[in-house]
């Protein structure tokens, strides 16, 4: 009796897929300028990527490449984007339509990684009612109905943070499965609710960590 292979996408490891975007957009800004063929070699030199560790990251996608030829771009830009999924569009609810949610909403390229985000929500008078580039902001207390009557699953949490857990809690009541949270908030949620973290503050903290310590040294 044969064992059923696992998919190769439940075992991929985590850095590997935060990697294959960055190869993504490299290869499709090469493919604009005309490349048909590339080497895993010459994309760890422009990423500053060990070669290895790139042929590595695209076997997952099975796409493989030819000696001393590389890999034909379109079906390795193909094979990332059926690997991540990118080549379906998912639905997306934002809450919090201040400054950052309204920057993320009118950012363009999410369709092209994924998802769409189709509403926004808030409970601000100042900006319910609004429209943030074609996206329309709307009233929190709507946001379960239309969740659940648009099957919407993936929520982007941009809120103050002292709200932050008992909005997301609302959202995984509403059926939401994967948070993207862009509050500093360690988000305590049902077993089954995905939850992906971007720590700007910690990334600022780095930033500016970094710079203190190069201006200090040349002082020195």
């Amino acid at each position: 009796m044969k064992t059923q292979e696992k998919d190769s996408r439940d075992i991929v490891p985590e850095p590997t897929v935060k990697r294959l975007p960055l190869y993504l957009h490299f290869l499709k800004k090469a493919k604009e300028n005309g490349v048909l063929t590339i080497s895993a070699p010459i994309i760890g030199q422009e990423l500053e990527q060990d070669p290895t560790q790139v042929v590595k990251d695209l076997a997952y996608t099975g796409v493989k490449g030819r000696p001393r030829v590389g890999y034909n771009i379109y079906e390795l830009i193909k094979g990332i984007e059926e690997f991540l999924g990118f080549n379906q569009v998912y639905d997306a609810f934002l809450v919090g339509a201040g400054n950052l949610g309204s920057a993320l909403i009118n950012y363009p390229e999410f369709r092209s990684f994924g998802f769409k985000i189709i509403a926004a929500f808030d409970i601000s008078d100042d900006v319910v009612g609004t429209q943030r580039g074609d996206v329309n902001v709307l009233h929190f207390n709507v946001f379960k109905e239309l969740a659940s009557k648009l099957k919407v699953r993936i929520g982007i949490l941009t809120t103050p943070a002292k709200v932050a857990q008992e909005v997301a809690e609302q959202m995984a009541k509403a059926g939401i499965r994967a948070i993207w949270n862009f509050t500093p908030v360690k988000l305590k949620l049902p077993e089954g609710v995905i939850v992906q973290n971007t720590s700007m503050y910690s990334n600022v903290a780095v930033l500016v960590m970094k710079l203190n310590n190069q201006l200090k040294k040349n002082k020195d």
